[in-house]
């Protein structure tokens, strides 16, 4: 399982990737949504999506979960925001969302959900 992490935060960024890596899964990175579509483009073998909602650049993590959605509807989704909360958001229920912090355990509970 290839676990994308797409967050601005350089160290939230590492101490996801390491907690994804610690339970067995592969993590990929990148700092923003265009880097993450870029990478999304070039890579077939990505299976989740796990980002943070508020970051710079063209698109936030709302709008890259729609760009995911259009382009391979079968990626699951997580998404993350210290600065909203669940019911701020315009998604579909389906989509996960962790409250930031979240703790290591409460991720990869959603990945291994997401992966079964």
């Amino acid at each position: 399982m290839v676990v994308l992490v797409v967050e601005d935060e350089l160290f939230v960024r590492l101490m996801a990737v390491d907690a994804i890596e610690d339970a067995g899964y592969v993590a990929v990175e990148a700092e923003d949504a265009d880097a993450a579509l870029a990478l999304l483009g070039r890579r077939d073998d990505i299976n989740i999506l796990f980002s943070d909602i508020k970051m710079p650049g063209s698109l936030d993590g709302l709008g890259l979960a729609a760009a995911v959605r259009e382009r391979w509807p079968a990626m699951s989704i997580i998404l993350t925001s210290g600065h909203l909360y669940r019911s701020d958001l315009d998604m579909p229920a389906s989509v996960p969302f962790l409250q930031k912090p979240y703790r290591a355990g409460a991720l990869i509970a959603e990945l291994a959900r997401l992966s079964s």
